[in-house]
């Protein structure tokens, strides 16, 4: 019998029984090999043992002494909100250690564990006896507790200490930093909840706290938790932060026809409804949710699935408002759309959560860490100019150790620890497969478990086969595939028979008494394509973009010196051609395409504005000239760039 049927895998999302969702996660899942495997060693081996040494010397375990007592001194660091990113750190940590057996990961293992330890032991003592815990305001900072909900952030790192406290639980069975959760947890519902003697009828400035309280409700049953996360949602929207959209205050979530605001706010604040909605029933509020993604796909969102427009105030523009070398697209804002996506695709069923999911998966969130792990970035433009001036500080479009404000970094820690979680479900007609990687899949039907394993060198080849390793003798199930909405052509092989079965709403759906070592065979064509946006976009009018499969490609200076990348164009009757490279960025697929280096200003032309041609009567109409020089373009995956020199870098390319 399969280990995975035997013992289900943890994850941050466990559904209650009675939860209102069309699919629950799969029962187990594991990353065994491929691309996935690869980018999550990197994030075991590199990027997670790194977190202590790292909150060590930017202050934050230091305020946690201080704060228990254990030292003297004062607070470190410039943001309200630091403890958020021990909590974040230590879900990464546990989630790592959950896929651990006994004596595996040696002393690296060893070390991660101590350090989650001692950490949750240094989070108890500073503990307030009555369950409070924010270090900047135990060591004097701001105004007092609860008294600055806008900025304050205490319900905010709250969410983080209970998600934290729910991984520590679910990895290890051990309850230590659960019970400190829950104590916070009890405190906020003393305060803030429907039946307090004295209610603050306030709500945090960041949501995360509501998500977070839905969980602990499903890990601990104590329906008080829930309750709390409902009447945070719904209390938003009427002025209690001064009705400003930064807040997602200006009007209910369940009025409101498009998302604004702080990006990862506003996208934490719907993954929490979302929530909210799977255990109580709520249609309500999961239509405004469904309605609010359909306003964010359609007119917010970046071709590589990052969302933020706006360097001020980090948040979402007007619809179509997408530039590209100012493009915001915090990291943080691609790990929480990640985290709404999977929660509407378990509500709904429907695979256009999982197709965007994907899309910032191996866009929008991978470009924020480097290949090696160990740096990072905050924001992710589309575009750095030729002879880009950098302004300096630690949000730049230059890769960084660390931030003053690290929210970013452990939050993609803790997504790509977790990420099987990520990848599959059931429920209990069969499975389904979301998202393609090499490894093992368990879920469920009437008859018993199911176990299939996935083979597959994603996203360079679109092959994938996946053999049932186990299900329940002479029982019908559905085998579920989702069809990526970029793929135009499929062909799929049951053995050696192909089967013309057809994608209905994203999801090739096969059905049949499934026996063990049957197997299945997906070939999804990864022609290279030319894409461009919608006409209302105006920052890339005249421009195409080049994807394959997944995954959206850019050009860097690194591959064409000797002029750099803003006089480039794109001929778009030339074929694209791919090839593997193994010696580039890790291996990777690498596009070619034809194009023109225009031909520099010369002296005379001083003036970078010309006639257009045929703009008004008897003007003097200036020729187009000859395209310039020939060159071959060098497009590599957008989530690699930056991993090689400092320089020039673009997503659209203009075609004349």
């Amino acid at each position: 019998m399969s280990e995975l049927t035997t013992q289900a895998t943890p994850g941050p999302l466990l559904p209650s029984a009675a939860a209102a969702t069309a699919l629950r996660p799969a029962r187990a899942a594991a990353v065994t090999g491929g691309f996935w495997s690869r980018r999550r060693a990197v994030n075991a081996e590199a990027s997670i043992p790194q977190g202590p040494g790292l909150l060590e010397a930017a202050g934050n375990l230091h305020n946690l002494r201080v704060a228990a007592g254990a030292h003297a001194g004062e607070f470190r660091g410039q943001y309200p909100f630091v403890d958020s990113d021990v909590y974040k750190w230590l879900e990464a940590a546990c989630w790592r250690l959950s896929e651990l057996g006994p004596g595996e990961g040696g002393p690296t293992a060893r070390r991660l564990e101590g350090d989650v330890e001692r950490i949750i032991a240094l989070i108890a003592a500073a503990q307030r006896p009555d369950g409070y815990l924010n270090t900047w305001f135990q060591l004097g900072k701001g105004e007092g507790r609860f008294l600055d909900l806008r900025w304050g952030h205490e319900l905010y790192c709250a969410g983080h200490l209970i998600q934290a406290g729910i991984a520590h639980h679910r990895a290890t069975g051990r309850d230590a930093l659960l019970a400190v959760a829950c104590r916070f947890a009890d405190l906020l519902v003393a305060v803030f909840g429907a039946d307090a003697p004295e209610r603050i009828d306030g709500i945090p400035g960041h949501p995360e706290i509501e998500t977070a309280l839905v969980e602990l409700f499903r890990e601990t049953g104590e329906r008080r938790y829930l309750d709390l996360a409902g009447l945070l949602v719904d209390r938003r929207g009427h002025g209690l932060l001064g009705g400003e959209g930064y807040f997602q205050d200006r009007v209910p979530l369940r009025e409101a026809r498009s998302v604004e605001g702080h990006a990862v706010r506003q996208l934490y604040l719907l993954a929490g409804a979302a929530d909210v909605a799977a255990e109580t029933g709520d249609r309500s509020l999961l239509a405004a949710g469904e309605r609010l993604w359909e306003a964010m796909a359609a007119t917010k969102t970046h071709l590589t699935g990052g969302l933020g427009a706006h360097h001020d105030d980090e948040s979402f523009g007007d619809p179509h408002e997408l530039p590209t070398e100012r493009a915001y697209c915090e990291t943080c804002a691609a790990v929480a759309s990640v985290h709404w996506n999977w929660r509407l695709a378990l509500l709904t069923g429907r695979a256009r959560y999982a197709d965007l999911a994907e899309r910032t998966l191996y866009n929008a969130l991978i470009a924020g860490v480097s290949l090696d792990g160990h740096s990072w970035l905050y924001v992710n433009p589309l575009q750095v100019r030729d002879g880009h001036a950098d302004p300096g500080g630690d949000k730049t479009i230059r890769r960084t150790r660390w931030f003053r404000c690290a929210c970013c970094p452990p939050n993609v820690m803790r997504l790509l620890a977790a990420l099987p979680h990520y990848l599959a479900s059931t429920d209990g007609a069969g499975l389904q497969l979301h998202q393609y990687a090499t490894g093992l899949f368990a879920g469920e039907c009437s008859r018993g478990p199911l176990v299939v394993s996935a083979n597959t060198d994603f996203p360079w080849q679109g092959h994938v086969r996946i053999v049932v390793q186990e299900a329940p003798s002479r029982a019908e199930w559905t085998l579920s595939l989702r069809i990526p909405h970029w793929c135009a052509r499929y062909v799929v092989r049951v053995g050696r028979e192909v089967v013309p079965a057809t994608a209905r709403a994203g999801w090739l759906r096969l059905r049949r008494a499934w026996q063990v070592g049957d197997q299945v065979d997906l070939e999804l064509d990864l022609t290279p394509r030319l894409t461009c946006a919608d006409p209302r976009v105006d920052a890339v009018r005249g421009c195409v973009a080049i994807e394959r499969g997944p995954l959206v490609y850019c050009l860097e200076e690194a591959d064409h010196p000797g002029g750099g990348l803003d006089r480039l164009v794109l001929n778009t009757e030339a074929d694209l051609v791919d090839r593997y490279r193994p010696d580039l960025l890790g291996g990777v697929t690498v596009i070619t395409a034809s194009g023109w280096r225009r031909p520099r200003a010369g002296a005379k032309n001083w003036w970078p504005y010309r006639t257009a041609q045929g703009a008004s009567r008897g003007a003097r109409r200036t020729p187009a000239g000859a395209p310039g020089e020939p060159v071959t373009l060098t497009a590599v995956p957008y989530y690699a760039w930056a991993n090689r020199t400092d320089g020039a870098m673009r997503v659209w390319l203009p075609t004349a």
